[in-house]
């Protein structure tokens, strides 16, 4: 594997700027890139030469766009000019793509862990990072997301599900590979991916709701996240959901931690039975009808209604993004959700609309090369 020196764009003023809008929003006529940057068509065409003779962005088809004059060639990014690493890391496995510039998923491959000691988790990295390098000519960057608490710095303060404290990932990471490497919290990369690429591109306000182990919440205003050092606490999993509700390992009853994770349905459901199930098992069983499964899986749904209406009285989000590991849940209870969003939604009040994603752990990864990709292409 080759790492990776060329620069983004050739300076760091105008030209990266239009690269940046192009790989944003590409393909993209040149009339509206000027618009934006409130550049005349001489600059555009002066600072967007050298890109395209870098074979970073490249003129499409004419277009006539169903005006007078000349038809315009739009701009796309050339997405395999560059490519970046993502990683996931949990308690069982260390899962890693390679993608182009747009996060597109070019390899993927996993390592399961026997442990989680950061010497056999960076072992991990490393050997994944070498494999999935192969794949491609070079790489730029690195992401890791690790669900916790990290620093600005990649240092991960806290990760409990890895039984980790004050762990320089980073540095450790970069010193095995030398790669450029940027480690945050998952749900951040997860949104970020959203927010760049995803169900929330040129959203103005969208927040994001994944499920499973845990619960998380990320919230987009003006293409920025609303984050603090608080972020990767799971704050939204001690939101009450159901006075009557079970009670959490902290000691809230009936909050979205208690409620919503897979451990709380499936722990539910097989009690209910009599027997254990697993998650999808006791999702199956709703779907089949079984009437103890049901009950459990359409209070859950509500009950994800109530925090969607909650998340969308207090922040007003054009859309919400459900995802994560559990989110099977969102078509299972589909109709719970929307009854638990109405009865805790004035009627007047316009819906969110809802964005499933697909629940794959690649999402996670593909959050995280976008670190990588932030990284590298931010001034």
């Amino acid at each position: 594997m080759r790492v990776s020196t060329a620069e983004w764009a050739p300076d760091i003023g105008a030209s990266r700027a239009v690269a940046l809008e192009v790989l944003l929003h590409g393909p993209i006529a040149r009339s509206d890139i000027a618009r934006k940057l409130k550049l005349s068509p001489g600059s555009l065409t002066r600072l967007s030469a050298p890109l395209i003779d870098a074979g970073l962005l490249v003129e499409g088809d004419e277009r006539n766009q169903g005006r007078a004059g000349r038809p315009s060639r739009p701009l796309d990014v050339v997405s395999a000019s560059r490519h970046f690493l993502g990683f996931k890391v949990t308690g069982a496995t260390v899962r890693g793509v390679v993608t182009d510039l747009r996060a597109t998923i070019v390899d993927e491959a996993t390592v399961n862990l026997t442990r989680t000691s950061v010497d056999e988790v960076v072992d991990a990295i490393s050997s994944l990072s070498s494999r999935l390098g192969s794949a491609v000519d070079s790489v730029s960057a690195m992401g890791i997301g690790v669900g916790g608490l990290v620093e600005k710095n990649g240092v991960v303060q806290s990760a409990p599900f890895l039984e980790w404290e004050n762990v320089p990932l980073k540095a450790l990471v970069e010193l095995r590979t030398g790669i450029p490497t940027v480690v945050a919290n998952d749900l951040i990369a997860f949104t970020e991916y959203e927010n760049w690429f995803g169900a929330g591109r040129e959203i103005e306000r969208f927040a994001v709701i994944t499920l499973g182990v845990g619960i998380g919440y990320g919230l987009v205003v003006h293409d920025e996240i609303v984050a603090d050092g608080d972020y990767g606490i799971g704050l939204v999993g001690h939101w009450p959901i159901d006075p009557f509700g079970p009670v959490c390992p902290a000691g809230h009853r009936g909050c979205a931690r208690s409620v919503l994770t897979n451990s709380a349905i499936t722990d539910a459901v097989s009690s209910a039975i009599g027997r254990a199930v697993t998650y999808e098992a006791a999702l199956d069983l709703a779907s089949q009808g079984e009437p103890a499964a049901m009950r459990i899986v359409d209070e859950a749904g509500r009950g994800l209604g109530r925090l969607i209406a909650a998340i969308s009285n207090l922040t007003m989000p054009e859309v919400v993004v459900l995802g994560g590991e559990g989110v099977r849940l969102a078509d299972v209870a589909s109709k719970s959700i929307a009854e638990g969003i109405a009865e805790n939604r004035d009627p007047r009040a316009h819906s969110p609309r809802l964005h499933t994603t697909s629940g794959d752990d690649s999402e996670w990864c593909r959050g995280a090369a976008v670190l990588a990709i932030q990284n590298y292409v931010l001034p």
